[in-house]
């Protein structure tokens, strides 16, 4: 069963909702309502390679390069 983020129309709200089947039609588990748009899902999109991208330090010691075993 598929993950998909949505967004609704009614209360501008946007969930992860399990789609059992291309039939189903998502209710907003916040409101219940059914006007739903299917958002972009950045783990969904085929043929995106992700790599490693140092944002901030990459261990719990705050190094920022090395290594964590190289202290």
């Amino acid at each position: 069963m598929p993950l998909y983020e949505y967004t609704c129309a009614d209360c501008g709200k946007t969930a992860e909702i399990l789609v059992k089947s291309a039939s189903d039609t998502p209710v907003c588990p916040h409101c219940g309502g059914r006007r739903l748009s299917k958002e972009f899902s950045t783990f969904a999109a085929k043929g995106l390679k992700a790599d490693h991208v140092h944002t901030g330090p990459c261990c719990p010691c705050g190094k920022n390069s090395g290594g964590c075993g190289s202290h």
